[in-house]
């Protein structure tokens, strides 16, 4: 098996398309035409990490933070991530970074945060705009179901919870092939009428090329009308966070004790709590302070997260308890979200999850 193919069931869970502008999650060294001699899973890529693949004899790191974040201009060990990459590259081992595109889907990191908190009904706190397109194209009438389903099964017609979503209209199509032309209705110089059918249907942008690749080997013309426009709608299932409810209302004590033992943490940074029970918690796994205002909008009691600066803090305004509850902490169960995503793809394969720790905040007590 080659490192394409476990990269491939990563991106059709979180797809590129999906990081941040700033983000640099993808492939960072080597090829994806190696062969894969097993997977390690970790949060953090470190030169401990490498060597701990090494002896595994994995030559994939599927790691969630991207150890080449900023640019680098040289390549001398002056500093960790030089010292990781040189690493990687003397073994000859790949590493990939699967960042803000895992943390920006339905079944990504915030998903496995709202589980283990036991939330319902969880659904993404902020969903993004500006993610999806439409494509209206016209088929003989004879041609529309199979064409329909071509674009289907290349991921068009998505919304939400309901698939093979499409509009269709009977109307005219007008044509004249000219010199060269191989109608497939029709001659050349002749005007011809054809009854069609127009369908319309919203596709994810980044599936473009395959869509419109499904459209041209699925339609019987030589020439096939088709436009796209891009939307601004919000779309549902791709966003920052997530939100949901308990199964029934608790006081804060509870949850900060039911915290402690899931994340293992030894405190809990909060700001004052309202002696009212929680019914509703946001969550983002990492630096999550830019969604207070949004989790305090979607009327969460409790919003868990981490990195949270002291003047932050204030942003709760009596209206919400924020908890930071630590940046690793909150994101150490991506490794074994990144197993379970490929152990169930590959169950005979060699997938890892990391022994070493790769926190570098400590805590005295």
């Amino acid at each position: 098996m080659t490192i394409e193919a476990v990269l491939k069931t990563l991106e059709e869970i979180a797809p590129l398309a999906y990081q941040e502008r700033y983000d640099n999650a993808g492939l960072l060294t080597g090829k994806p035409d190696w062969d894969c001699t097993g997977v390690l899973c970790t949060l953090d890529c470190l030169e401990e990490t490498v060597a701990e693949a090494k002896k595994k004899g994995c030559n994939l790191i599927v790691a969630h933070h991207p150890i080449l974040f900023s640019p680098v201009k040289q390549l001398n060990g002056s500093d960790y991530v030089q010292r990781t990459i040189i690493a990687a590259i003397k073994a000859d081992i790949a590493l990939y970074a699967i960042h803000t595109n895992l943390d920006n889907v339905p079944a990504g990191v915030n998903k496995k945060i709202a589980d283990l908190l036991g939330l319902q009904n969880s659904r993404i706190l902020a969903p993004k705009g500006q993610l999806l397109n439409s494509l209206v194209t016209f088929a003989p009438l004879a041609d529309a179901p199979k064409v329909r389903q071509a674009l289907f099964a290349a991921g068009g017609g998505q919304i939400g919870n309901y698939a093979d979503c499409a509009f269709s209209v009977t109307g005219t199509g007008m044509f004249k092939p000219q010199e060269g032309a191989q109608p497939v209705i029709g001659a050349v110089g002749h005007a011809e009428t054809v009854e069609e059918q127009r369908i319309e249907l919203i596709f994810p942008a980044h599936l473009q090329k395959q869509l419109i690749s499904a459209l041209k080997k699925a339609h019987p013309y030589e020439e096939v009308a088709y436009f796209i426009t891009p939307l601004n709608n919000i779309y549902q299932n791709i966003g920052s966070g997530m939100i949901g409810e308990l199964s029934r209302p608790q006081p804060i004590e509870s949850i900060f004790e039911n915290i402690k033992q899931i994340f293992n943490v030894k405190c809990i940074k909060h700001t004052a709590t309202t002696g009212q029970p929680i019914s509703k918690i946001a969550v983002c796994g990492g630096s999550g302070s830019f969604l207070t205002k949004t989790a305090i909008a979607a009327g969460a009691d409790l919003y868990i997260t981490a990195d949270i600066k002291y003047h932050e803090f204030f942003d709760a305004d009596h209206q919400i308890v924020l908890a930071d509850i630590g940046h690793w902490e909150s994101e150490q169960f991506t490794i074994e979200l990144l197993f379970d995503i490929l152990v169930a793809k590959f169950p005979t394969f060699a997938i890892l999850k990391s022994a070493y720790c790769t926190n570098p905040v400590l805590y005295y007590s």
